[in-house]
């Protein structure tokens, strides 16, 4: 985790950003949650345990800083909720996402699904494209097997009564 902050701090330097320690406290949180999708509030939260002197004000800002240097990706699952997420290193594109419309759950999908599709929209339609965001929404499969196993209990229950 020391050499992605490290790495963070180039970037920011490169940048003629400084990584201050407000800005560390929110990179630390979010590299402490990377597999979580949290909104600014729960970044925020979860800093202030670490350094209760940081302003939600700060948090937000250093997260906007940070999706415009592309350290984290902005999402948004159709909740009215920003999410970030930190940006794999050396990705070129946002990673893709199933959201369960059940259960909430996010899963990621780290492969670049649509390199294709990329060289078409360029060609065809003369556009460049710099980056792109896919999300499925669906049911997880977890709430699949949920789902069946009541058909099958339900299904069993309903034998017993016959």
């Amino acid at each position: 985790m020391e050499n992605r902050v490290e790495r963070i701090k180039k970037q920011l330097h490169e940048q003629s950003y400084k990584l201050t320690p407000q800005r560390e406290a929110t990179v630390q949180v979010l590299l402490e949650n990377e597999e979580d999708h949290l909104s600014a509030e729960d970044v925020y939260l979860l800093v202030k345990e670490k350094a209760p002197e940081i302003g939600l004000a700060t948090v937000y800002r250093t997260l906007e800083l940070l999706n415009e240097l592309e350290v984290v990706d902005k999402i948004n699952f159709g909740d009215g909720v920003s999410r970030y997420d930190l940006r794999k290193e050396g990705a070129s594109h946002s990673h893709h996402h199933l959201v369960c419309i059940e259960c909430g759950a996010v899963d990621e999908i780290q492969e670049d699904l649509l390199a294709e599709v990329e060289k078409i929209v360029e060609k065809d339609y003369q556009f460049k494209v710099k980056d792109h965001r896919l999300t499925f929404h669906g049911v997880c499969h977890r709430c699949q097997a949920k789902v069946k196993k009541n058909e099958e209990s339900a299904e069993a229950a309903s034998l017993h009564t016959n």
